[in-house]
């Protein structure tokens, strides 16, 4: 059966449409959502899973299914449908994306993309034909043009570059297709352009593809600015071709570009989120590693009838969680895919009866209001009250009364240190927070030498705020250089303020030694999330990393990464969070963090890192330093580390690949050592 696609009825308020897609495995009604299959897998999910979530195409990735199993293992195997056992229909993209998250590793050229493979490390060159040649060994239903992916906020010449070798390259993959029955779409780029946009829209049209993406977005974009690319290329779109929204997204984007009509959707992060502990549900987001859900009786979701809703309790997930079971992560991956296909159903009923505009707003109105609320309120936290107007002194914040989270403590060697009784582990839990501050993170990132070079400000990511005690040690150090040196930019993450609030205290400052300019400096970024000298700039981004730092335009050259153990805060030792990190880190970027743990830095390594064992602090032997550029690193690891690796118990965040060792294995910093030694 050829591919072919039929509109349907269109809302009379926003631009949503109904419409059906016909494949060779099968029918799909839109707008739908296919579900990740990165590796002929959607993590820890059956086929049989995936059909009851109510599926009915899925994705495929050509980069990661060119390295493994290869093209001959399809063409011997019978193609895709059959290796995997997935009756329906597959889309598969082209690998553009994986390419270009390879910035330290590929060199693209008009003839294609040069890169290492992950599985072996030997050289490869992925061409617009030899994708196609790829996708065809496969056979998915739906196919994707090569293109060349870059942030949305690249230069302006970049952009129309990349833009105009992305025409070249689809009209090649064009000519390259062998198999009519396989539909082939091209992608529109242009960045944030609106004539780029167009223009792309315009060269793509004029040729005959069966279907057109919308590409290149949430890479450095906003929100706003995102949702004004796609209501502008949607509409440049013809209407008789599907439109397909690439890597978008959370559920609010979805209803967003639905009212846009765009018609089709892929996202990792239903599975990815579900394998941190977070669930969406009809009501907001569910982090279910917080101790709240500890006893709690609840449905994950009372509006939700999946096997998880019906079945188990919001205790006994957290219980799944906090043991590392796999049964957790699998039971909530059923529940966010029925969470967004059901999304998708209630879209399509409701373009029917002519009130999408109405079901919209109904469903934003409840799901993330962080996402799309003007106030701008982070995840998972109350809508924060108006900042009161500045004064010349601020008041000092309250000592925290019995039954508050946040405690002063001593610790075993006698500093002064704030504890959280939350999750129960102290800050700086033994030598105390000046000290660490300046042995583990401004001495060892050489934070004073790199302030006195010339050039443009430094920028600090600070990832765990918690007292303020790295920060303002960075403040202290850009203080001391002489006149001539480089500005300081901090940024710091971080989710409760109430450690911060109870060191600014009047006791809390006298307890842990805050100067008159600390308190002048911590205070001010409390009061209105940001503080200021003629030397340094400090804010501060409340809400989860893992959201919240893909969305800041920035180029780190130091991370200080500080927070709770990954017992009591998991999500921000994962491959997830350490990928987000590399992916805001400049050429010349290194990070320092106290975690020795054997699944820390291969994360770090899977992410992108060079890794080496960090300076010692108070009683640790060692800590961990990473870096963008491996000169920055005294002490690499070796192929002892990389021995002891394999012979682990845990090696790996739960969010690594399955073939995680093997990738550690042909990273660079191990490759180019084996590759020196059989020289």
């Amino acid at each position: 059966m050829p591919f072919r696609f039929h509109p349907g009825p269109r809302d009379a308020e926003t631009r949503a449409r109904r419409g059906t897609l016909e494949t060779p495995h099968g029918r799909v009604e839109t707008p739908a959502f296919m579900p990740v299959g990165t590796r002929a897998s959607v993590t820890g999910l059956t086929p049989a899973d995936v059909r009851e979530a109510g599926a009915e195409v899925i994705l495929g990735n050509t980069y990661h299914l060119l390295l493994r199993p290869g093209p001959e293992a399809f063409r011997a195997l019978g193609g895709i449908h059959r290796f995997m056992r997935w009756d329906g229909p597959i889309l598969t993209d082209s690998g553009g994306f994986q390419i270009f998250s390879l910035s330290h590793d590929r060199v693209i050229t008009e003839a294609g993309a040069r890169f290492r493979s992950y599985v072996d490390g030997r050289p490869q060159l992925l061409t617009p034909e030899s994708s196609i040649a790829m996708q065809t060994a496969i056979g998915s239903d739906v196919m994707m043009v090569l293109d060349v992916c870059l942030p949305s906020t690249a230069e302006a010449a970049e952009i129309r570059a990349a833009m105009e070798r992305t025409h070249r390259w689809a009209l090649r993959s064009l000519a390259a297709r062998t198999n009519p029955e396989q539909a082939l779409f091209a992608i529109v780029q242009g960045g944030l352009d609106p004539a780029l946009r167009a223009a792309s829209a315009g060269f793509l049209t004029q040729h005959p593809f069966d279907g057109f993406a919308i590409g290149g977005l949430a890479v450095g974009d906003t929100r706003a600015e995102r949702g004004e690319v796609v209501a502008r290329a949607a509409e440049l779109l013809p209407l008789d071709r599907p439109r397909y929204l690439m890597g978008v997204g959370t559920p609010p984007d979805l209803l967003e570009a639905i009212g846009h009509g765009v018609d089709m959707f892929d996202c990792i992060l239903p599975t990815t989120l579900a394998w941190q502990g977070t669930a969406f549900t009809s009501t907001g987001r569910v982090r279910l590693t917080r101790t709240e859900h500890r006893l709690s009786e609840l449905p994950l979701d009372a509006a939700c009838g999946c096997d998880t809703c019906r079945g188990w309790s919001r205790a006994y997930l957290h219980h799944l969680f906090k043991c590392r079971e796999p049964l957790g992560p699998r039971l909530v991956s059923v529940h966010n895919l029925r969470h967004y296909l059901d999304l998708m159903r209630g879209a399509r009923a409701a373009i029917e009866a002519g009130r999408y505009g109405a079901y919209q707003r109904e469903r934003l109105e409840a799901l993330d209001r962080h996402e799309h609320d003007r106030s701008a309120r982070p995840p998972g936290r109350r809508r924060l009250p108006e900042p009161p107007p500045p004064t010349p002194a601020a008041p000092p914040a309250e000592a925290p009364r019995d039954g508050a989270r946040f405690h002063l403590v001593v610790t075993s060697q006698g500093a002064p240190a704030v504890r959280d009784s939350e999750s129960g582990e102290v800050m700086h839990p033994v030598i105390g927070p000046a000290v660490e501050a300046e042995r583990l993170y401004v001495a060892q990132s050489r934070l004073r030498e790199r302030l006195a070079e010339p050039g443009p400000p430094l920028v600090l990511l600070d990832v765990g705020l918690g007292a303020g005690s790295n920060a303002l040690a960075a403040i202290r150090a850009a203080g001391a250089v002489p006149p001539g040196g480089r500005g300081l930019e901090i940024v710091s993450f971080e989710r409760d303020l109430g450690a911060l609030g109870l060191a600014t205290s009047d006791e809390g400052a006298a307890r842990l030694g805050l100067g008159p300019e600390d308190l002048d400096a911590a205070r001010a970024l409390l009061r209105d999330g940001a503080w200021g000298s003629a030397r340094v700039r400090w804010r501060i981004v409340l809400g989860d990393l893992l959201e919240t730092l893909p969305r800041q335009d920035l180029r780190a050259e130091v991370i200080f990464w500080d927070p709770f153990s990954p017992r009591a805060n998991p999500g921000l030792w994962t491959l997830g969070a350490f990928a987000a990190a590399w992916a805001r880190s400049g050429p010349r970027c290194a990070l320092y963090t106290y975690s020795t743990a054997t699944a820390t830095r291969s994360a770090l390594l899977l992410a992108g890192f060079h890794v080496g064992v960090g300076d010692p602090s108070g009683p640790k032997e060692q800590t961990t330093a990473a870096a963008t550029d491996p000169a920055l690193l005294a002490r690499p690891l070796d192929a002892r580390w990389l021995a002891r690796l394999e012979r682990s118990s845990a090696p790996f965040p739960p969010d690594a690949p399955p073939d995680a060792l093997a990738r550690v294995r042909a990273h660079p910093q191990f490759s180019a050592r084996r590759e020196e030694e059989v020289a």
